[in-house]
């Protein structure tokens, strides 16, 4: 049999499609191209019904070609009984596009061995979309050696389709060729596979380390042996096919986002999610949103999840808890989780535990994390722990530490310590941290300051600063400032206090006085001190007041001074006093030394002792020479002792 050349090329239904591709309507839409390609009007404003008409005439005049469009218009229509017999009238007389058509209607009726038999004679004479059929029939039959064979010959055709599926088969066998037939299918418009060669592209760009191994067939995404993209751990890295032509190597995140845009321009949803996504990241948040609108509009649950939070980002919480309830609606559990934490700080606890529970249901963890933290919040500790128990067992990270917490302020130590560990194993740096402090409490020291290594290294702000505390006192100076930096960087007050009594104690002594010399610049630790200062930290004030001080600064160090003395630091009350008794405020100044007396300062006992004297208040005099005596240290009790007695031999004179 003699075939004629393509003249109405043949296309796949949409039932056909649907059994065949996971994304059946992009695949359908190019078939319908096809159809419309494929039909030979001679007016150019002719209507349909015209259209058949006139290719019906021909098609009773015995015209192979008018019968083989007339077949595929009324297949495409759903007519098979009025198709079949257009399309095997053509097929007899050796129209390819004719029996791949057939094909598909016998498919269609439930005759697949038939309908392959004339695909294979459509594919012999090069048509490239019954080859690709015939390459999916053989793959559903498990022939992946003659399913290859059929959608290279389609893919190598130019047949997008073809190139695809073929890219699949690749990909079910991590075969590193799959790459290229994706590019091959993308460049020819196939939405599908330019989003999933866009997510290709994306993860190698992100995860340079994990290799060229494979493609993850049911998310698009590329993965490795163990790695967290392959929840069953099961991927392995195949040989590559012969026949398979590895692309040269392209891509990068701009590459990927190019696949993106011209997938989500086609109507894919999810590459306007992950586009959305990129946008945002880079910090273009108005295209970021338009892309995110269209996905969400589209039905992506997620999209809507993501829009509502740039819309609360933005400030505008009303529309964003709309998007939210809307993907919450369609089972995100994200969406879920934020609209209970919506209504947990409007205080509405009753609707935000409704929610959490919601987004529990549908399978995110975080629910049960969220449902624990609100109970806890409100005092129910029993509740929060069976959540808290719910989503650590589930492997959440900071759920089992919260556990943990719970236990140890219940005084279960023991109790505490596993899960603490599971949850820093699981890479909770909290957990870490807390581990050095339950170690810390049982002058474990060593095990502790490994935990908090651990947890520094991790960038734990707190960790770093006992880092930084252990190597001092060891007297590694020079780790102590590293780890001490770190903390003080992450805002440690405490972690910026010692910084600066490190670098404080390596300035040389400050020589006299020069009249008219120039104000020293602050140096470094005063900055740090500063900075520790301004967080409340009382010793820190001090230190900046004497700082002030010493450069003649008195307004400054009086300011200084006063705000630790007010938050209730001694050595800045006895300090302000000394300050204001200078300038002249001795009335002021006895009345800080007073409250730094009370708060234990021996030398401010003494001054209120001497002011007492000078005043001819000698009982007074006594009794404040009693306590700087009771509170030291040794040479201001010696003084008192002397003053005391000298006021005794006044007062028995």
């Amino acid at each position: 049999m003699v075939f004629m050349g393509d003249r109405a090329t043949l296309l796949e239904t949409g039932r056909f499609v649907q059994r065949h591709s996971g994304n059946a309507a992009d695949e359908i839409i190019e078939a319908a191209g096809v159809v419309d390609e494929a039909v030979d009007t001679t007016a150019e404003h002719e209507t349909e019904a015209e259209t058949e008409a006139r290719h019906r005439r021909a098609a009773e005049s015995g015209d192979a070609a008018a019968m083989s469009v007339l077949g595929a218009l009324l297949l495409r229509r759903g007519d098979l009984d009025g198709a079949e017999p257009h399309l095997r009238g053509a097929t007899a007389q050796g129209d390819r596009a004719a029996a791949n058509n057939l094909g598909v209607l016998l498919h269609q009726r439930g005759y697949p061995d038939e309908a392959a038999g004339w695909w294979r004679v459509a594919a012999v004479a090069g048509s490239a979309p019954a080859a690709h059929a015939l390459g999916r029939h053989h793959r559903e039959r498990g022939d992946e050696p003659g399913a290859e064979y059929w959608l290279r010959q389609s893919a190598e055709q130019g047949h997008a389709l073809g190139a695809y599926a073929l890219a699949e088969l690749l990909e079910h066998r991590s075969d590193v060729g799959a790459e290229r037939w994706l590019r091959a299918a993308a460049e020819q418009g196939h939405r599908e596979a330019a989003y999933r060669l866009a997510l290709a592209l994306e993860r190698r760009a992100t995860e340079p380390a994990r290799g060229p191994h494979a493609y993850d067939t049911a998310t698009g995404l590329r993965t490795s042996p163990g790695t967290p993209g392959d929840a069953a751990g099961k991927a392995s890295a195949a040989p590559r096919s012969a026949a398979a032509e590895p692309a040269a190597p392209k891509g990068g995140l701009a590459e990927a986002e190019q696949w993106f845009r011209q997938a989500a321009a086609r109507g894919h949803r999810r590459a306007a999610l992950h586009l959305g996504a990129l946008l945002e990241k880079r910090g273009e948040l108005k295209e970021a949103g338009r892309w995110y609108l269209t996905s969400a509009k589209d039905g992506e649950a997620k999209a809507a999840c993501a829009l509502g939070f740039l819309l609360r980002d933005a400030g505008d919480e009303e529309s964003a808890a709309v998007w939210w309830l809307r993907a919450a609606q369609d089972g995100d559990g994200n969406a879920a989780n934020a609209l209970g934490a919506l209504h947990a700080a409007r205080g509405e606890q009753q609707t935000a535990e409704r929610w959490y529970r919601a987004a529990m249901d549908a399978g995110d963890v975080n629910g049960a994390y969220n449902l624990g933290l609100l109970c806890a919040a409100q005092e129910r500790t029993a509740q929060a722990e069976q959540w808290y128990r719910r989503a650590a067992y589930a492997g959440h990270r900071e759920a089992a530490n919260a556990l943990a917490v719970l236990l140890l302020q219940a005084g279960d130590a023991n109790g505490a310590e596993p899960w603490f560990s599971k949850a820093a194993e699981a890479g909770s740096v909290d957990a870490a941290f807390n581990l050095g402090i339950l170690h810390a409490g049982r002058d474990d020291d060593r095990t502790a300051l490994s935990w908090y290594e651990r947890a520094a290294a991790a960038g734990h702000t707190e960790a770093a600063l006992q880092v930084g505390i252990a190597c001092l006192r060891d007297g590694d100076e020079q780790a102590a400032e590293r780890h001490l930096r770190c903390a003080a960087g992450g805002g440690s007050a405490e972690a910026a206090f010692r910084l600066a009594s490190v670098l404080d104690a390596r300035r040389p002594a400050p020589g006299p006085p020069v009249l008219g010399a120039p104000r020293e610049e602050k140096s470094e630790c005063e900055e740090w001190y500063e900075r520790a200062a301004e967080q409340g930290h009382r010793r820190a004030q001090v230190r900046v007041g004497m700082l002030a001080a010493g450069r003649g600064d008195v307004a400054e160090a009086a300011r200084w001074y006063r705000e630790a003395a007010e938050a209730g630091s001694r050595n800045g009350a006895f300090n302000l006093g000394l300050l204001l008794a200078r300038e002249g405020g001795e009335r002021e100044a006895a009345l800080w030394w007073t409250r730094a007396a009370h708060a234990g300062h021996g030398r401010a006992a003494l001054r209120l002792a001497l002011l007492a004297a000078r005043r001819g208040e000698l009982t007074e005099g006594r009794r404040w020479c009693a306590r700087a005596v009771e509170l030291g240290p040794a040479e201001v009790a010696e003084r008192a002792a002397r003053l005391s007695e000298a006021l005794h031999q006044e007062l028995t004179a």
